[in-house]
């Protein structure tokens, strides 16, 4: 290979490689705002596939239009192409680059999962747990040390937040889009899950998982707060009378006017007593 050739391909590849890493860097404002520390593992793990991912697509993209372009038979030639059998150089690299960034990929995805232990550590001693239960189509939060049932889940922020996690009919799916972390509910077991929210406000919990009729109402609140607005929002709900939660799927069942004659529906659970009401309930 000519010694320009090469200069040319090296030119070639370092402006791929700057618009791939423009492209990976704007990735980040495709999501929500990072809220917890997973969510910059995760964000970072994806700004890398999409900077490889735009990579070789322009690669591709840019070989194939130079073929078609530049190295197109002259008109009426229908003579057959040269007769090459093969070139071990060539098929060794096409297979070991491959290779390569496959095992990079599934490496640096373990590195991020094994940093962010979402699936809960040995010790827990020093958490608070909070249990989560899911049923169609409404979420319950229980803090057992404070005697408070909420359906909206309250945390503190900079703190990890250690949940366990339960279902009592079908599959639920508990994914934050802000906290980058989702969990599948499994009937009949104890999910420890956990992770550490990291920025103070409001965000949606929503039913990842398709669970019945209403599974895209389940959806509550996930309040981020300072460590004195949490206890204070703990002392104050545990003096709250219990009384029973606002759940749309209930409601819009039991409503005549938007029931669907001729089909069956699966009832939805009666909404759980809490202490302490989303905003508007």
């Amino acid at each position: 290979m000519k010694s320009s050739t090469i200069v040319k391909l090296s030119i070639i590849a370092v402006v791929l490689a700057a618009i791939s890493f423009w492209s990976g860097q704007q990735a980040y404002s495709w999501f929500p705002p990072q809220a917890s520390l997973e969510a910059k593992l995760i964000d970072g793990l994806f700004s890398f596939l999409v900077s490889l991912g735009t990579f070789i697509f322009l690669g591709v993209l840019g070989t194939l239009s130079y073929s078609v372009l530049f190295q197109r038979a002259a008109k009426y030639d229908y003579s057959d192409g040269p007769a090459i059998e093969g070139n071990n150089t060539l098929e060794i690299i096409w297979t070991v680059i491959p290779f390569i960034l496959v095992v990079w990929i599934a490496f640096y995805s373990y590195q991020v999962y094994s940093q962010m232990s979402i699936q809960g550590s040995k010790d827990h001693s020093n958490l608070e747990a909070i249990e989560v239960y899911s049923r169609q189509w409404a979420w319950e939060f229980r803090y057992p040390k404070n005697n408070v049932v909420s359906s909206e889940l309250h945390l503190p922020v900079n703190q990890r937040a250690f949940l366990k996690l339960q279902s009592e009919d079908v599959i639920h799916g508990f994914y934050v889009p802000a906290f980058r972390v989702k969990q599948d509910i499994i009937p009949g077991k104890i999910i420890d899950f956990e992770f550490t929210p990291i920025l103070e406000g409001k965000y949606r919990l929503r039913n990842s998982q398709y669970s019945g009729t209403y599974f895209a109402a389940m959806q509550s609140n996930v309040i981020v707060e300072s460590p004195e607005e949490y206890q204070r929002w703990l002392a104050s709900s545990a003096k709250a009378k219990r009384t029973p939660s606002y759940n749309q799927a209930y409601q819009e069942f039991n409503n005549k006017k938007s029931k669907l004659r001729g089909w069956r529906s699966i009832k939805p659970a009666e909404p759980p007593l809490v202490n302490n009401l989303s905003p508007g309930e």
